[in-house]
This record gives structure tokens, sequence and C-alpha cells, in this order.
């Protein structure tokens, strides 16, 4: 018999025999208030809080909600193949952990133990420039598997130039370039609480042991550890940048490059104009601008642009399988996750983000078949009705 990612339901009903109840839901929309319950007020509000009043967090969420899908009969869906092509890569299902930095705020394996999850399961792993551990020390946690780098693109072209060439260095295949994040949008859960852990040098791994990065202090780090600090918050983020500007990093990276943040159907043809592969239709899962338009509102018109010249990709919002159904009829190739794993590190560390990737690629599986297709590719708009606003 086909081994298929819905076998996950069968394992935990014991498969006939007695079952064992897992240790975290399998509900992944119950994750967060259940990280807030057990975890620290400044790691789980950094994690979970949004800019402003949390609006554009909430409408990632109703924009999902209010597209339904409408399952067809009498399909055969008994094999089924998730695999999915994706900027050249063979993947066994359209998704990938996104970008997420800091997470030794949330389990002190961090990084490396989110990168072993994704690794199991054949997921490729998004390493944010904001880790808690050097990109060298991910890497060699996840052997041979995909793994792609993100970049916040800072000021300093040396630092960048290094990074580029330390990720590609360690075998990062992937550059996701995120642009919406030039400087930290108003975020009052962590304002009200004064909780930014780059001030406590929580993660900037990646930043103090590149040799661009010391070359740029007048003592080494361990020496003045609030210096360092203060020259990577003078350098991380740039207002200035502009698309002739992304020159630069073409010329410095040799492989797909993937423009994180695009929400405007002009900015996704600015990105094929300038020699870019993909980009994300994203919203920083609400953290940057409040009022914002919705990503999966926004995913469609940036599909239908660019579509045949790009791979699009797409996150902010997705928690459930049927998320990742939804976004793939909205035009996307695959999807990037993001705040549930991390709840699933900070309650259960490696094991935890396991558990998530397994819930979220069972219910996929399940709702593929469930709504009559036996992989990604048949999977159109023809798929979702959409309720009245």
């Amino acid at each position: 018999m086909a081994q298929h990612r819905a076998d996950f339901q069968s394992e935990i009903y014991g498969n006939g025999r007695a079952g064992a109840v897992p240790r975290l839901p399998t509900d992944l929309t119950r994750l967060e208030s259940l990280a807030e319950h057990r975890l620290a007020p400044g790691p789980a509000g950094y994690v979970a809080g949004a800019a402003g009043d949390g609006s554009t967090a909430r409408a990632n969420r109703a924009a999902l909600a209010r597209r339904r899908i409408v399952p067809r009969m009498l399909r055969d869906v008994h094999e089924r193949d998730l695999t999915t092509e994706v900027l050249g890569r063979t993947l066994p299902a359209p998704l990938a952990l996104a970008p997420v930095g800091v997470l030794s705020i949330m389990h002190p394996d961090a990084e490396r133990a989110a990168a072993r999850a994704a690794a199991a399961q054949g997921v490729p792993f998004t390493l944010s420039s904001a880790s808690s551990t050097p990109l060298e020390r991910v890497a060699e946690a996840m052997g041979d598997a995909e793994r792609w780098f993100q970049l916040y693109w800072g000021k300093d072209r040396e630092v960048t130039r290094s990074f580029l060439a330390r990720a590609a260095g360690a075998g990062f295949t992937v550059l996701v370039v995120t642009l919406d994040t030039p400087m930290v949008g108003w975020r009052p859960r962590d304002l009200d609480q004064a909780y930014l852990p780059f001030l406590h040098g929580v993660g900037t791994a990646n930043y103090f042991t590149d040799p661009a990065f010391r070359a740029g202090l007048a003592k080494p780090v361990h020496e003045d550890p609030d210096a360092a600090v203060t020259h990577f918050l003078g350098l991380f983020g740039d207002t200035g940048h502009t698309w002739p500007d992304l020159a630069f990093i073409r010329e410095h990276w040799d492989g797909p490059i993937v423009l994180k943040g695009i929400l405007h159907p002009d900015d996704a043809r600015l990105a094929a104009e300038c020699g870019m592969d993909g980009v994300v239709v994203s919203n920083h899962g609400g953290r940057q601008v409040a009022g914002s338009v919705a990503a999966a509102d926004a995913l469609p018109r940036v599909a239908d642009a660019v579509g045949d010249r790009l791979t699009v990709l797409f996150d902010s919002g997705v928690r459930t399988g049927d998320d990742v159904f939804k976004a793939l009829a909205l035009g996307a190739r695959a999807v990037l996750l993001g705040r549930p794993y991390v709840y699933g590190l900070g309650l259960d560390g490696q094991q935890g983000v396991d558990h998530v990737l397994r819930c979220l690629l069972a219910e996929f599986d399940l709702t593929l078949a469930l709504s009559g297709h036996a992989g990604p590719a048949t999977v159109s708009r023809a798929d979702l009705s959409e309720d009245p606003a």
C-alpha cells in the first residue's frame, strides 16, 4: 500500500491497536493560546504579536476563511502524490518553513531543532538572517537536506556580500530577500513590555560571527557586547534601497532569488524585470503594516500578473491543511509556514515542530483527497467559492 501523509491519522489512532494521545493538539489553531499560557509573556508576545491593533493579522485569517472549498466526488484519489516542483527543486509537498528569527527565545535548541524536524519531513527550512544560531551550525544540523537563506538587506554591502558567500558555502540553495522590514513596525505587545531580543544580543549570531561585521567593531564582540549590539542596530535595515539595487544581490548570488513581502502586482512585475526568480506574497504575518491588505486577497492578482514568469509563494495566516489548499487554489506554487511551527518549537522542541509538520501535511493530504484531487497540480480557483464580505 502506498504511504501517504494522511497515514499519520492512522498512526495516532494506533493502526487498529490502542492509540496514543498526542503531546500537542492536532488542531494547530489551538497552539497559539497554549503557547500564551505556557511561555513567558515576552517571547509569546513577540511571536504572536502584530502591528497596531492586530487588524492585518486578523484580516489574513479572515481572507482565508472567506474562501470555501467545493469538494468534487467520484474521482480516483487512491494513489496520491504531493510532490511539487519549486524553483527547480523537487519537494515532497508544496511546503517550506518560513524564516523566523530569534528562535532561542522559544527553545534553547532554537533553529537547529526546527531545521532537524524540517529535514526529517523533507520540508525546506528557511533560516533567518536574525537567527540565534550561526548559519554554518544550522547547516551542519541538516546534513544534505534542502535549506534556504533569508536575507535582511541592511546598509553594509560588505556584510551582505559576506552573508551571501557564507550561505552559499554552507549549502543554502535559495535566497529569500525580505523587503517589507527596512525598519520594525509599530508592535504594541513588544512595546508595552519594552521587549526586543536584539537589544540583548539575541538574534545576532550570524552578525557576531561574520568577519565583515566584526571588521567594523573597535573591540571584539566578547569585550564590548553593547557596542556590537549598537553596530548591529545601525546596519540592520536600510530604507534607501530601490529596485535597481537588486543588481548587487543578483551579482553575488548564483541560485534562485525570491523577494518576500510582495502584495502589489506591479511590484511583482518589477521583480520579474529585475531578474528575480520568485516572490512571496506576504505581509509579514501582519507584523509590519496595520491596516494592510490581507495576503490571501493580494495573492490572486500577483499570480495573474507574474505566475507565468515567476514562482509565486505565499505566507501570512496559514494555520491548517485547508489553508494550504486554498493558497494553491489562489495561485501559489507552495506555502511558507511560520507561527505554528514556532509554537510547536516553544512547546515541545524538535518533537513539537515535527508534530506540527506531520499534522499540517496529513490534513492537507486529506483535504486534497476528500476534495477530489490526487495531487496539488490540479487544484485551481474553480475549487473555491467565496463567502460574501
